[in-house]
């Protein structure tokens, strides 16, 4: 029976970037996915509508191409190419106007000083401040927690932004930043939209940075998509680690991680098999699934299972994918198309939307974050047709539909249908006739969104929440905040440790450089290897 030095649960991309700096290090590593395909929430297919290429799950990635760490894998050099849209953002107002952002910062301000005189060069100050210490906080936000090196980098550069008022800029809630800096309704609508990413409420501490890192990205690397669909990002992954004599079995679903002496020794798999291991195990699975779940509570500390009664999750999610015959046929035509867009009326429609979810009301009038996505990669669906995507939240466990139509919240098909029926709504008011262009429209909903990811309990797309309680030292649980786990040689990897949900392969990398870390105190130890 081979036994592996590693065993990484889950391909999504966290796994499989635990996968490929546990092989570059010279491990033997074998990688298991429970779905038929790699990927995790970054894939995409041709089952919405023949010749049109959906992603899946999520479907733009400023924060991958940001990434250190996936930068560090040169993607590049197996199949992986980047698409840009002619506009990064785009958020349509109702009187036809538009709020945009562009990859080149003086388009930008420019657009937002014929708006509002002033705001341009309020937006480029911004951006210089970004300049100087962006990468930095990137850097910081993306380290395994505390972050020594970056942190002190951050800190270095604070004097060159303003010090202790730029850290005020950062905790200053997303809603208060736009009215403190800015004039004008644009660089207010895309800040508090990009917030609104999150799941921290806009009236929230936390917000305004999620708003600005968002933003500053939009604005740096732009919020660039995979030629040909999401999954060639995780495809990429995938080819490199087995170039590089990884094991990758799909259709593989752990049920079990066997534990001896307080130390991960082996996982156990759904067709009875026992894959033993020397080393380590990395989970890139959700925290309620692996602490009670594939770790068995009687191998855990009882302050853990406790600890895990007050995890939070992230809020549900409801995904329509549209295939439309011909582009979207705006109300007010956009000085240059957006690939990803917004759907509020005002950042109080906004505020209202994310507070009714907040307390668990089915939001009457939903934000959504959308994609027009043959807009940013032709490749996605035939010439002069669009495909195109919007989601936005719901609570995990509703108590009322705060609009009209009795949803009940328990997102059967009844359900689900009857909620993008409302989604779809708002874009038809912003885009007259849209209706009229739909060749096909699938709904996701929390069941269905699990059941392809089991990650994404409840339709939950960031493995817990973002708000400032679970974070930090408090991801997932207060005094963790690593990848280290009460059991050694495990190690969380998923989105439920710091620093979260995002397409950036920070937790992945984080496990993997903890069991490399402990591997090698390990082997000075007396007795061990």
């Amino acid at each position: 029976m081979t036994t592996w030095d590693a065993v990484v649960i889950g391909a999504g991309p966290n796994g499989l970037v635990a996968a490929n700096h546990l092989i570059d290090a010279g491990w033997s590593v074998l990688l298991l996915e429970a779905q038929p395909e790699v990927g995790g929430a970054v894939r995409s297919a041709e089952d919405v509508h023949p010749g049109f290429v959906h992603d899946t799950f999520s479907a733009f990635y400023p924060l991958a191409h940001a990434s250190p760490t996936i930068r560090s894998f040169h993607l590049e050099d197996h199949g992986l190419t980047w698409r840009h849209a002619p506009g990064v953002l785009g958020h349509p107002l109702p009187d036809g106007e538009w709020a945009l952002l562009h990859r080149d910062r003086h388009i930008t301000a420019a657009h937002m000083d014929s708006q509002h005189p002033g705001d341009g060069e309020a937006w480029l100050d911004l951006c210089r401040d970004w300049d100087h210490i962006g990468e930095h906080l990137i850097g910081a936000l993306l380290s395994p927690f505390p972050p020594v090196r970056s942190g002190l980098s951050v800190l270095s550069h604070l004097r060159g932004v303003g010090g202790l008022d730029f850290v005020k800029t950062l905790l200053t809630p997303a809603a208060e930043l736009g009215r403190t800096r800015f004039g004008g309704v644009s660089p207010r609508i895309l800040i508090a939209g990009n917030a609104g990413h999150a799941d921290i409420p806009l009236d929230a501490p936390g917000s305004g940075l999620m708003g600005m890192l968002m933003s500053m990205l939009g604005q740096t690397v732009g919020f660039p998509v995979p030629e040909g669909g999401a999954g060639a990002l995780t495809r990429a992954l995938a080819r490199r680690f087995e170039a590089r004599g990884g094991e990758i079995r799909c259709s593989t679903e752990v049920v079990g991680i066997e534990v001896s002496h307080r130390r991960a020794s082996g996982v156990r798999t759904a067709d009875g098999k026992l894959l033993t291991i020397s080393r380590a195990v990395v989970a890139d699975v959700v925290a309620p699934k692996l602490y009670g779940g594939l770790v068995a509570a009687a191998d855990l500390p009882a302050r853990t299972t406790q600890a895990l009664r007050s995890f939070q999750l992230d809020p549900g999610t409801v995904k329509v994918d549209w295939a439309l015959d011909s582009p979207v046929p705006w109300a007010g035509t956009p000085d240059f198309a957006p690939g990803t867009f917004h759907v509020a009326d005002s950042v109080e429609d906004m505020t209202e939307a994310l507070g009714q979810v907040s307390a668990r009301a089915i939001p009457a009038h939903p934000f959504m974050l959308a994609g027009q996505m043959t807009t940013t990669d032709p490749t996605r669906s035939p010439a002069g047709t669009e495909s195109m995507w919007a989601y936005t939240h719901v609570p995990q466990q509703a108590v009322r539909d705060a609009g009209e139509g009795g949803i009940r919240g328990t997102w059967d098909g009844d359900d689900c249908e009857r909620f993008a029926d409302r989604m779809q709504e708002r874009i038809e008011k912003l885009a007259p006739g849209f209706t009229s262009r739909i060749l096909t429209r699938r709904v996701l909903g929390p069941r269905e969104l699990e059941a392809r990811d089991a990650n994404l309990v409840g339709g939950a797309i960031n493995g817990g929440t973002s708000q400032l309680h679970q974070e930090l030292f408090f991801r997932p649980i207060p005094g963790l905040g690593r990848a280290e786990t009460p059991i050694r040689g495990l190690y969380l990897g998923s989105a439920s440790a710091h620093p979260g949900g995002g397409v950036h392969g920070a937790p992945g990398m984080n496990a993997a450089r903890a069991a490399l870390a402990h591997h090698r105190v390990r082997r000075l130890l007396p007795g061990q290897r």
